[in-house]
Parts: structure tokens; sequence; C-alpha cells
């Protein structure tokens, strides 16, 4: 059985946040890019990015440990409306789970899916909804844990492969 802990992530954990974030994106996403996830990378995770995001009372970091390793991050948007599904009251997006390659398929997704519920609802959200790459296995993940496609959206970064840009916006009802 292993241990997750899911910590709040503040300025004090800037460069933590930072080096995971880098590192995990690096795991999982480098192939979505003519240059190799560089572009991204360095508009994603620079240190003035996340300070900006760190600092918005909306949004909420969480580092994510399973024992004393550190394996990903977590970020929601805690006041974030579903267009057509759910109000700014009502909805909290899941902006990003993101674990290291090593720590993927052992369960510890769940484990954050499980914590994102639990503040949803002592939040008194009526609804978690999320982007997810349509190329990506992680659709079948939410599947899993019950969240439903109710939309696609496609990203415009010209520097990243059009056959990768389509997602799918999936929902849990609370």
């Amino acid at each position: 059985m292993h241990q997750v802990n899911i910590i709040p992530c503040g300025n004090d954990q800037l460069h933590t946040l930072q080096d995971i974030a880098i590192n995990t994106y690096g795991d999982h996403y480098l192939y979505l890019w003519y240059d190799g996830g560089m572009w991204y990378i360095d508009n994603s995770f620079r240190e003035e990015t996340l300070k900006k995001e760190i600092a918005d009372t909306n949004a909420a970091f969480y580092l994510i440990y399973n024992a004393d390793s550190l394996v990903g991050f977590l970020k929601l948007n805690l006041h974030k409306a579903l267009e057509g599904q759910a109000s700014e009251e009502e909805g909290l997006e899941l902006e990003r789970i993101y674990l290291s390659k090593a720590a993927a398929g052992r369960g510890i997704g769940r484990e954050v899916l499980d914590f994102t519920k639990r503040l949803a609802l002592e939040n008194n959200k009526k609804l978690i909804w999320l982007k997810a790459m349509d190329s990506s296995s992680s659709i079948g993940f939410y599947e899993q844990n019950g969240f439903k496609k109710c939309g696609t959206h496609t990203l415009t970064y010209e520097h990243m492969k059009p056959e990768y840009r389509g997602m799918h916006v999936m929902k849990l009802v609370l």
C-alpha cells in the first residue's frame, strides 16, 4: 500500500513546483510538439508564469508525494464555469494532474481524484470538469472514475502538431 500525501503549494515551493511540472510534462507530452515541448514548457512553467498563477486566489496548486517522494502536482480552478453545464459557483475545473512516469498506473491518480472530489463537495460544487487530450490514455482513466465526455475543444498553439490539438471536455456530476 502506498501513502499518498497531497500538500498545498505556495510561493515558498515555487521552484519545487517548477521542477516537478517540467519533469512530469517531459515524461508524457513532448511528442505533441514540433520543438519537443520547449515552447510550451518555457511559456507555462517559467517562474513568472507560475508566480502569477499561484497568486490567483481562484487557482489551487498541490504537490503530490508517494511516501517521501515527490511524484507530481495538481492544479485546480476552484470557481470555473462549464459553459451550459455549471456556473462559476457550481463548477470546479481540474486543470492538471501531472504524475511522473514512475508513479503512473499505481493508484495515485485515483487518490488525487478522490481528494479533488472531497474538496469539491466541501465547497458545495455540483460538477468537476476537465479537458483531456483526445490522443491520451487518460480518457479511459477519467471514464473509469465516473467522468463523461460532454464536449470537445481544439488547441491553437502554432508549435503543436495539428493531429494532437483535439481535446475532450469531460465532467463528473457530484
